[in-house]
């Protein structure tokens, strides 16, 4: 089962080791039956995933009455979030299909960076989320003035930047690490902790470069949606009107529940030693990275009045032109 180069390399003590040229991903079960039960369930979900974002996308680029900074970010969260699935899940279908386990070293290496950019990507539009509706609650009379379109593309446009240099980063670290014996890795597709414990070279570097940097891009994000909704809660509390309380409230529901299911499986599993993963981190990571995309188009929509409009306006166009 282990395919191996012949290329010679030592580890610490000296030994002799072989540098592995694909890895094996064992996926989420070693049941037959329960292995077509999580394709079927997965490409469901995909599916799902991809056809609900792009609604969204397609609504919000469709209909100009939806053309406003809450709902251009939102349009970027839906990119993010197929992007994100795609980066994982056909992999895994693929696999299923050929009936083959195996990633070559330069796509598990390609799936590591592009799953990094993306999981921060969603955390930093979640950002720019929370301080538009902040700003649109909190400052009304300079919400128009502040939120221009500049403004929005360059917060989206440093969103990435950042993000693409922390991937770089540590995608480059991983790549200076040696895999010389044991390539199974107990996930469904090259999840940076997992895959680090497998080197054979020190990962001290790559540890620390985790809990420092990595911590930082992970931590600042949710720290700031919490400081943007103490001011928000705090300024609905002052509103006079019960009506107007709820309004409000009712604006922000949809990106907290997101907000919730986000970091509510993330908080916790990339915070602390790759030696202390297991198989519960194992669910958390499916929840945020193929539960959670799926879900966030049904969480905008059923708890939007306009983006609901929007998608009945878009399913009944498509409609009567299939008809005529």
């Amino acid at each position: 089962l282990l395919k191996s180069i012949e290329v010679e390399c030592r580890d610490m003590n000296g030994k002799n080791q072989t540098s592995i040229s694909e890895f094996l991903l064992l996926g989420l079960s070693s049941q037959p039956e329960q292995q077509n039960l999580l394709f079927w369930l997965f490409l469901c979900v995909y599916l799902v995933t991809v056809t609900g974002n792009l609604l969204i996308m397609l609504a919000i680029g469709l209909d100009t009455r939806l053309h406003s900074p809450m709902y251009f970010f939102l349009a970027n969260l839906s990119f993010v979030d197929i992007c994100f699935s795609s980066v994982t899940i056909p992999k895994m279908l693929v696999n299923h299909i050929i009936g083959s386990n195996s990633i070559s070293y330069v796509e598990c290496m390609m799936q590591m960076y592009f799953f990094i950019t993306f999981v921060n990507m969603d955390g930093f539009l979640l950002v720019v989320m929370a301080y538009d509706r902040y700003m649109a609650i909190c400052r009304p009379l300079h919400y128009t003035t502040v939120m221009r379109p500049g403004l929005c593309i360059l917060l989206v446009a440093i969103s990435w930047v950042i993000t693409n240099l922390h991937a770089l980063l540590h995608t480059l670290l991983m790549a200076q690490l040696s895999f010389c014996a044991d390539n199974t890795i107990p996930h469904f597709f090259c999840d940076p902790y997992p895959v680090r414990k497998l080197s054979c070279s020190d990962t001290y570097i790559s540890d620390l470069m985790v809990f420092t940097v990595g911590g930082v891009v992970f931590v600042t994000p949710f720290t700031c949606i919490a400081i943007s909704y103490v001011f928000i809660f705090s300024n609905v509390m002052k509103i006079p009107s019960t009506q107007g309380m709820q309004k409000a409230l009712s604006t922000c529901g949809s990106h907290l529940t997101v907000v919730s299911l986000f970091y509510g499986a993330i908080m916790g599993i990339y915070l602390r030693p790759s030696s202390s993963y297991s198989a519960v981190d194992t669910v958390a990571t499916v929840i945020f990275t193929v539960v959670t995309p799926m879900l966030n188009p049904f969480i905008y929509s059923l708890r939007n009045q306009d983006m609901k409009v929007a998608l009945r306006r878009l399913i009944l166009t498509k409609a009567i032109l299939q008809m005529s």
